[in-house]
């Protein structure tokens, strides 16, 4: 999918605009988070933050250790997030939002603030995400945190999905 095809509606210019970006490892988040972010939205990415603290692949750590640093990137954002909300600037949030109950929480903190969320949901099939994730796997970058198959197949069975909860779904291949 092209660049401008990326939910071509959502253009950086709609104040206090909150996209949710919601999908499993390797199904584009980053991507068209990234694309919004040329459209003048504000990218939040706990990834990008651990990586700046630390240089390398998270994955890397020991799984303890990684989930301390993700909290506290999280809450970091968080936090971010509630001074751009604020401010009424544009943001999406490249997470995978995975869990209902996080969705919901982000949701009310956007309404309490007075704007608007969007949730996108990029779907993809098991076998496109092993594919896409071999190909990411080998990259070394803050958006490439390495996740096996073993790892995507418990993620692709715990993941919660969106249904009736003003998701927009974009199914990728």
């Amino acid at each position: 999918m092209r660049e401008a095809e990326l939910l071509p509606d959502l253009d950086g210019t709609e104040p206090g605009l909150v996209v949710l970006m919601c999908g499993l490892p390797g199904s584009g988040k980053s991507t068209c988070a990234k694309a919004l972010e040329r459209r003048g939205f504000v990218r939040l990415s706990i990834d990008e933050v651990v990586w700046a603290r630390i240089g390398r692949d998270a994955a890397l750590l020991d799984p303890a250790v990684y989930e301390r640093l993700k909290a506290e990137a999280e809450e970091e954002l968080w936090q971010e997030l509630v001074r751009l909300l604020e401010a009424r600037r544009p943001v999406v949030v490249d997470y995978s939002f995975w869990r209902r109950s996080t969705r919901e929480r982000y949701k009310a903190l956007v309404e309490r603030h007075g704007c608007r969320w969007e949730l996108v949901r990029l779907r993809a099939e098991l076998p496109v995400l092993l594919r896409r994730l071999a190909v990411r796997n080998r990259r070394e970058d803050a958006n490439s945190v390495t996740v096996s198959a073993e790892t995507l197949r418990r993620y692709f069975d715990a993941f919660e999905e969106p249904v009736g909860e003003g998701e927009r779904v974009i199914r990728q291949y």
